[in-house]
């Protein structure tokens, strides 16, 4: 059975929403899911929600209280490689049939890895994982490496007029 390597990126609204949607779609069908969030450390409704699933999905989160803003310090750097780690033992564990690595993408783009680190874990992955990459301004390698790119794509959105986000819908 093949597994396949999806990235979801892009500027547009959307992208950890599609993954939460394929781990539920999975957890359902029976799969067990690891599903990772980088740069992410506050308490969200999505959590929540996974929560009911937690038999079948596992949730980490690698970031601190906050966003960043400014570039990493050293506790985010730590904390994204710790969860790198991870995500690796989770690809190579045979445990799950999906992994889940979302604002992955983001973790070169703030400096918080390497993407040689985060092409080492797509050509770690054994056949029949499907593995999902989410966040903006996804590397040209990784695309490349991907089976299945969408790039979701910001049109209009109100937090242009100041709308910030929203529990149950943003987060």
């Amino acid at each position: 059975m093949s597994g396949y390597v999806h990235v979801y990126t892009g500027n547009g609204k959307g992208k950890t929403t599609a993954a939460l949607g394929l781990a539920i779609r999975a957890a359902g069908a029976g799969w067990n899911v690891f599903f990772a969030q980088f740069a992410k450390g506050m308490a969200t409704s999505e959590q929540v929600a996974l929560a009911r699933f937690q038999d079948r999905i596992t949730i980490r989160q690698y970031g601190q209280n906050r966003f960043i803003r400014r570039g990493p310090d050293g506790q985010d750097i730590d904390l994204a490689r710790r969860g790198l780690a991870e995500c690796r033992e989770a690809i190579t564990s045979g445990q799950y049939r999906l992994v889940i690595l979302d604002e992955a993408n983001l973790g070169p783009v703030l400096r918080l890895f390497p993407v040689e680190e985060l092409l080492e874990l797509i050509d770690a992955r054994p056949e029949g994982l499907e593995l999902v990459l989410t966040g903006r301004d996804a590397d040209y390698r990784v695309l490349e490496r991907a089976d299945l790119v969408t790039e979701m794509q910001e049109i209009k959105h109100y937090y242009r007029r100041g709308v910030l986000a929203r529990t149950g819908i943003e987060q």
